[in-house]
């Protein structure tokens, strides 16, 4: 039951190999290292520099490993630059992904866990959102991981390919010092590096409908979140029901203006966020029920927002 991990040398990628190395389950990854670290894939793990793209190079990986799984969660993940970059974005997430399952089908690879993505829902979702959320991406990047899915329900429906879509919103924190999130794009590394610049954070917006008057989001643990990767790879190879995806959500959320004062909290550094005005589209609440992935997956948040900035910031400043 060997599982390859595409992407496997970056932030998410490189929580999901250490998760299934401790619980026993042999792992090797691919990855170009475009994004990713090599040093972040733990010694003795098979690891094989490429891209999806070389759909040979991925048949000779799928082969000489005896492959029996695929987690994928490779590809370009920035919503913001994608729709700058489209073609780049399509070429990453939607040709690569073709090329990945045109190789596991030749070589007869029936199961795979996809890394998809809260941005499927797009901004018209408001309130608590489940599985059966109408697609709405308002990005080609959200528009990729619409059709990746797409691409595992035909593939079902065609060759008998066991498959599951894990949506998730804002992945916080670190589950070891030695894998830090290096993005310069997601909002803990923007504070942070606002913060080490001597510049003042910025919440766009304190005039929703929400307690505190600044939008509420999901943000959920890494290592909370490679967990649940493993909990379905072990479903699949358990030969146990799954569903076509799953929301990985609190069911509640945190408002920005809660995550800047953690932060100053977790961090000892007293700022006061400047306010800025709303970005357009951005709705009042958004967070996700985990319900099924609980059921099914043992999705649990077993990290507390301090856990999260505090690990985060720790795994920073290590680097």
């Amino acid at each position: 039951m060997t599982w390859l991990v595409t992407g496997g040398a970056g932030y998410i990628g490189s929580h999901v190999v250490s998760n299934l190395q401790q619980a026993g389950l042999p792992v090797v990854v691919v990855d170009d290292l475009s994004t990713g670290i090599r040093g972040f894939v733990p010694e003795g793990v098979p690891f094989v520099k490429g891209s999806l793209l070389d759909t040979n190079l991925v048949e000779k990986t799928l082969r000489e490993y005896s492959i029996t799984g695929v987690i994928h969660i490779a590809g370009f993940k920035f919503a913001g630059i994608s729709v700058e970059k489209p073609l780049h974005t399509y070429e990453q997430n939607v040709t690569a992904m073709m090329s990945l399952l045109a190789a596991m089908n030749t070589v007869g690879v029936k199961k795979i866990v996809f890394s998809s993505s809260s941005s499927v829902y797009g901004n018209a979702a408001s309130g608590l959102v489940f599985e059966g959320h109408p697609f709405n991406p308002t990005s080609p990047y959200g528009e990729s991981k619409v059709i990746g899915e797409w691409m595992l329900r035909n593939e079902g429906i065609a060759h008998d390919l066991v498959h599951t879509s894990l949506r998730y919103f804002n992945v916080v924190g670190s589950g070891d010092i030695t894998l830090p999130d290096v993005s310069p794009c997601n909002l803990f590394s923007m504070v942070f590096a606002a913060l080490e610049q001597g510049r003042v954070p910025v919440i766009f917006g304190d005039d929703y409908d929400t307690p505190d008057g600044t939008c509420i989001r999901d943000y959920i643990h890494v290592a909370d979140l490679a967990a649940s990767h493993v909990g379905a790879a072990r479903r699949m190879d358990a030969g146990e029901p799954i569903e076509p995806a799953y929301n990985l959500g609190s069911g509640t959320g945190t408002s920005v203006s809660e995550i800047m004062t953690a932060i100053a909290v977790e961090t000892g550094i007293d700022f006061t966020p400047e306010i800025g005005p709303r970005r357009q589209g951005d709705p009042d609440r958004v967070v996700a029920s985990g319900e099924k992935a609980a059921r099914d997956l043992g999705w649990a948040m077993t990290h507390s927002l301090g856990d999260m900035i505090r690990s985060a910031y720790e795994a920073r400043k290590s680097r």
